[in-house]
């Protein structure tokens, strides 16, 4: 599939979806506390999403059951929300949402902790992840390449020694949840596809606690580090455009 350059109008629309998604991971990271189910944060972001006047990108999206995936602990990314699914002191969570407004799509994810027993190391996951989400934003300027933006992610996170998942990598998103290019969290600087303007891009850092590797579990989404190590994931929708990068979903 070819590399689709969005407009400024069309960029503007997807701002207004990334805004939906912003707003939708707010109402639900603000009820995070030992607990709550996973499937009690669906409902609030299910809720948010048609309050707002949106529709869910996850929903029936190879009839993916949920609006949301939440991924507790060792879950990397993909996780069904439950009722019997109950956060506890200590965990982290991983909330990530997509909705479509005016058919273009907005996507994002965030990890926070659960109470205030988080572990040092654990916080050290959750703030290197981050950190490597903006450094890789920073590189997504016109004349640069994908892999550029996986570099940067990389090194910050190898750096801390912690490591970056391979089979999962970030995308192309417009009218479509997935379009192209891929956006690996990898990389060498200089290769792969070209950063245009108007390009969008979704990146999104999963760095896991030990090795990369991962598994996926029987109920074929829920992937989860392949040692048992706790994962965290970041995201965000870029533009591409004249002026820099242009985060959507902030």
């Amino acid at each position: 599939m070819p590399i689709v350059c969005k407009s400024p109008s069309e960029i503007e629309k997807m701002r207004r979806s990334g805004q939906i998604v912003r707003e939708v991971l707010d109402a639900t990271v603000a009820i995070v506390k030992p607990g709550i189910s996973t499937m009690d944060l669906e409902r609030v972001a299910a809720n948010k999403i048609e309050e707002l006047g949106a529709k869910p990108a996850f929903k029936g999206y190879y009839d993916y059951p949920c609006v949301l995936c939440t991924s507790v602990n060792q879950e990397v990314v993909h996780g069904i929300p439950s009722k019997e699914r109950v956060l506890k002191d200590g965990d982290i969570v991983s909330i990530d949402c997509g909705v479509i407004l005016d058919g273009y799509y907005g996507d994002s994810a965030i990890t926070v902790p659960v109470g205030g027993a988080l572990k040092p190391e654990l916080q050290k996951l959750l703030d290197v992840t981050e950190a490597s989400l903006y450094r890789g934003i920073e590189q997504a300027r016109i004349g640069n390449s994908v892999g550029d933006v996986g570099a940067a992610v990389q090194e910050h996170v190898e750096a801390a020694g912690f490591s970056v998942v391979r089979e999962i990598v970030g995308h192309g998103i417009g009218t479509k949840l997935h379009e192209e290019p891929q956006v690996p969290n990898f990389g060498a600087r200089g290769h792969g596809a070209k950063l245009r303007e108007g390009m969008v891009i979704a990146i999104e850092p999963m760095v896991n606690y030990g090795k990369p590797e991962t598994r996926v579990l029987g109920d074929k989404w829920t992937a989860v580090t392949a040692d048992g190590s706790f994962s965290a994931h970041f995201e965000h929708c870029v533009a591409v455009t004249k002026d820099g990068p242009v985060i959507l979903t902030q």
